[in-house]
């Protein structure tokens, strides 16, 4: 069966509201011939990835866009950008490529985005409501949107997602489909010890580990006994969409599709259980360094996803007014840079050597000094997996303690050794 488009939709492919909608829709509607949708569904929001200047070409298309009259038809949020449009931190983006990545921010405003620049959107108040159809971007965004607020999303890429975002709709395929969500796999943690998985450095590892494990399976998790909160739940999360290609995890008893396992099975047999081990975590722990037996550090990053402002308060309580010998660049969005400065924990952060990177991050923009050889340190799975190939340095892997002490001293301090 073919995808049959509405008299509505077939409409506006033939240009009824413009040619920029037009291309918009054909776009989507050719997407979903391809995946092999029967139709297309409306969606309440996007948000979108493609914003992030790659090169003259996502530039010159969003403008084709605004020159042909289109305009958001739903709630669409912006991830992050190549500019720190704030100013909080220096972004090495020479001309031209500087002024094209400002046109694209330019063209995006003009057709209906919100400005948000994160990739944490969840955290700025955009929370589709349970079962609820939508079109996201940002693989981090996306698992969070399946997983933790149980609304329904594929992976959907530059500049598919603009294209949902202009058409209100997207194609009726993958995860937007029940009989898609339910769990395949069991992965049971039982067997690691309580004061790992109460750890924070449990969730980007254990995230690390279950991407590598399932790829783009749905699977469950077994063995948790408390909800972790929804930090914790952001970065195994964004580990598992790095490591593997999960838009969708159940943990039983936490996240909305799963009241227990049988609930995420659908009372079917799973097709695989992984039983997790202390040294399937030591090994997947271990990996997320590349420069294992470094002795100092050059750089500290963390916020990949976006830091909350919990996670600020955390750090400036760690830190504790001492002056970092290496600096910590701490990635956020906006709506988190506001309270920082209402609350003066900006000023105090940044007087102790805190390099605050507001719309972007130090994987997708040139901040970080080239420097051969260097070494960075980071709490997040995803800057693990990432920072090696996009900046040049490798990683070093510890929690947030370890980084802040790393940070001080100027080498590698390991404080935190659940395992």
């Amino acid at each position: 069966m073919g995808l049959a488009l509405t008299a509505e939709e077939r409409a506006v492919a033939s240009g009824a509201d413009g040619e920029g909608a037009a291309m918009a829709m054909r776009i989507v509607a050719d997407a979903a011939r391809l995946l092999g949708a029967p139709r297309l569904l409306p969606i309440a929001s996007a948000h979108i990835d493609g914003a992030l200047y790659h090169g003259d070409s996502g530039t010159l298309f969003a403008e084709k866009l605004v020159e042909g009259g289109a305009h958001v038809a739903v709630r669409s949020t912006l991830n992050v950008g190549a500019l720190d449009l704030l100013g909080c931190s220096r972004v090495r983006l020479e001309e031209p490529q500087r002024g094209m990545a400002r046109r694209m921010t330019e063209a995006y405003r003009k057709l209906g985005c919100e400005q948000s620049w994160t990739c944490a959107p969840y955290q700025a108040g955009h929370r589709p409501e349970f079962g609820s159809d939508v079109a996201w971007g940002e693989s981090n965004a996306v698992v969070f949107c399946n997983s933790v607020l149980g609304a329904r999303t594929n992976r959907y890429g530059d500049f598919l997602d603009i294209a949902c975002a202009i058409a209100g709709r997207a194609p009726d395929y993958g995860l937007h489909r029940p009989e898609n969500r339910r769990a395949r796999l069991l992965f049971d943690v039982r067997a690691l010890p309580a004061a790992f998985l109460a750890s924070e450095i449990a969730w980007p590892v254990l995230g690390s580990l279950y991407g590598r494990e399932v790829g783009n399976a749905v699977g469950v998790v077994t063995g948790i006994e408390r909800h972790p909160g929804e930090d914790a739940l952001k970065a195994f999360g964004a580990a598992a969409a790095s490591s593997g290609a999960v838009g969708l995890f159940h943990i039983a008893g936490i996240t909305p599709e799963a009241a227990d396992p049988q609930t995420a099975l659908d009372n079917i047999e799973p097709e695989q259980t992984i039983r997790v081990t202390p040294e399937m975590i030591a090994a997947a722990r271990a990996s997320l360094s590349t420069a294992q037996h470094a002795t100092a550090i050059d750089a500290v990053a963390i916020g990949s996803p976006h830091l909350s402002l919990d996670e600020f308060e955390r750090l400036a309580m760690l830190i504790d007014g001492r002056r970092l010998s290496v600096p910590i660049h701490a990635c956020t969005g906006r709506h988190v840079v506001t309270e920082l400065d209402r609350t003066g924990l900006r000023k105090a952060l940044e007087s102790c050597g805190v390099v605050i990177v507001a719309d972007t991050c130090v994987v997708v923009t040139p901040i970080l000094a080239e420097l051969a050889g260097g070494v960075l340190m980071t709490n997040s799975g995803k800057f693990a997996h990432y920072a090696p190939g996009n900046t040049g340095y490798s990683v070093v892997y510890g929690s947030l303690t370890d980084c802040v002490e790393s940070a001080v001293t100027g080498k590698p301090v390991y404080t935190d050794m659940a395992a």
